[in-house]
């Protein structure tokens, strides 16, 4: 297993020989403003470059969108990727959204597992934000609350655990005690909206799942990019905490079984 960070959420997960793109959004710096209901709404994104070209990214066999949100999808993934490659996506809704854009393989991955080239792919649930808080919000905005976290498993892996936009919340406990995954991708930048709530892990959260998983490697990932964030890569670092690592744009991690 390989784990590429790209930039934001844009990871690419190489498992059981299969590379997978998650959640590309490949704009440039500074191409779109800051959320409206976020804070640091005057600030541009996203704030740095992709690290390689978009040529070499969507250089992959199939496509994982967590969620159809701006800062995880955009026109300029739409228009690179081959509209002919496995794409998954989390629900019925989002799987007519990515048809109508003319992908042709659009599936939704299943809670109780999709199979994939020898690759079993588990839909989890999250909390993008507070649901009470957040999902109103969310809706204000015209945009959908709900995210999802994904399992990658296979008898030739260590199995993969990519959170997805969320919280430390029940939900991922849930996941965490089903699945015991070994590796753990979070996004962990503290998204923060302008009533004060979190979208995403923040550094409490952080300690919180490093504590739960003392036998897991967690990777912080969506970080230093979006306008919203609370949370940077160096406040991460200085939290200390073991089994946490923090990969700079264009780092890869390998795990051996």
């Amino acid at each position: 297993m390989q784990i590429h960070q790209i930039r934001s959420a844009t990871i690419i997960i190489t498992y059981n020989n299969k590379r997978f793109l998650i959640d590309p959004w490949l704009m440039p710096k500074d191409y779109m403003p800051g959320f409206d209901v976020g804070l640091n709404s005057n600030v541009r994104q996203p704030r740095v470059e992709l690290p390689i070209s978009i040529e070499k990214i969507v250089d992959v066999d199939a496509v994982i969108l967590t969620h159809y949100h701006p800062d995880h999808w955009d026109e300029f993934a739409a228009k690179a990727i081959n509209k002919d490659i496995p794409f998954f996506v989390q629900s019925e809704i989002d799987k007519d959204i990515i048809e109508k854009l003319g992908f042709k393989d659009v599936r939704v991955i299943s809670e109780n597992g999709t199979d994939f080239e020898g690759i079993k792919l588990y839909k989890t649930n999250c909390q993008h934000g507070k649901r009470e808080t957040v999902k109103p919000l969310c809706l204000q905005a015209g945009l959908p609350y709900d995210s999802m976290g994904i399992v990658f498993k296979s008898e030739n892996e260590k199995t993969l655990y990519v959170a997805g936009d969320t919280i430390w919340c029940e939900e991922v406990k849930e996941a965490l005690d089903k699945h015991n995954p070994d590796v753990i991708v979070t996004n962990s930048c503290g998204a923060t909206v302008i009533n004060g709530e979190r979208l995403i892990m923040n550094l409490d959260d952080m300690k919180e799942i490093s504590s739960y998983c003392k036998n897991s490697t967690i990777i912080a990932s969506h970080m230093d990019t979006v306008s919203h964030l609370t949370v940077t890569r160096d406040d991460i670092k200085n939290l200390k905490l073991n089994n946490v690592l923090v990969p700079d744009d264009n780092a890869i991690i390998n795990f051996i079984k």
